[in-house]
C-alpha cells in the first residue's frame, strides 16, 4: 500500500527507546512530522536526526512533534537517542509494517547489491490525521529547514 497528500494517515503503534508503546493517534491536535530512516549510528541518519534535534523546539513552537522511525531494535534506539541528545521519539519498527504501510519499504541497490530497506521519507501529518505534505527519497542536506518552513507556514494560513 502507498499513501499520499491529502489521505488518512495509517495509524500504528510501535515501541519508543524507552519500550513506551507510542500511537500515532495520540498527537491528535497536533501535527506530526514523521520521518522514517534507514539506520540509527550512520552517517546520513545521524546528520539528520542531529537536524532535527537542533530544530526540536521550533517544530515544538508551531505545535509539531517529531518522530523517527526505522527498523533498527528499541536498544540501539537507547544508545542513539543518548549519544546524540535526540528530545524526540524513535520507534522501532522491526517487522517494517509501518514503513511498508507508508510505502517506504522498498527495493534497494547499493554497490552493486540489491535489499529490502527504508527510503528515507518524511512525512506532516495535521492536527486531524491527514498527510499533508510527503517527501520521499529524502537528501538529508536542507531537508529540516524545508520540513520546518512548511510546518510554520501552516500555522500562517489558518
Amino acid at each position: 500500500m502507498s499513501i499520499a497528500e491529502g489521505q488518512s494517515a495509517p495509524d500504528f503503534t510501535l515501541p519508543s527507546q524507552k519500550g513506551e508503546k507510542i500511537q500515532l493517534s495520540s498527537f491528535t491536535g497536533k501535527y506530526v512530522v514523521l520521518y522514517f530512516y534507514p539506520k540509527d549510528m550512520t552517517p546520513g541518519c545521524t546528520t539528520q536526526a542531529c537536524d532535527f534535534r537542533d530544530h526540536f523546539q521550533s517544530f515544538a513552537d508551531a505545535n509539531a512533534v517529531i518522530i523517527g522511525i526505522s527498523p533498527d531494535p528499541v536498544k540501539r534506539h537507547q544508545t542513539f537517542v543518548e549519544k546524540y541528545d535526540l528530545p524526540f521519539c524513535l520507534l522501532a519498527d522491526e517487522d517494517h509494517q509501518v514503513a511498508e504501510d507508508y510505502g517506504v519499504w522498498q527495493l534497494k541497490k547499493n554497490f552493486g547489491n540489491e535489499y529490502m530497506g527504508i527510503v528515507r521519507s518524511t512525512f506532516v501529518i495535521d492536527p486531524e490525521g491527514t498527510i499533508l505534505k510527503e517527501w520521499r527519497n529524502v537528501r538529508v542536506k536542507g531537508h529540516v529547514e524545508k520540513a520546518l518552513q512548511f510546518v510554520q507556514n501552516q500555522g500562517k494560513s489558518k
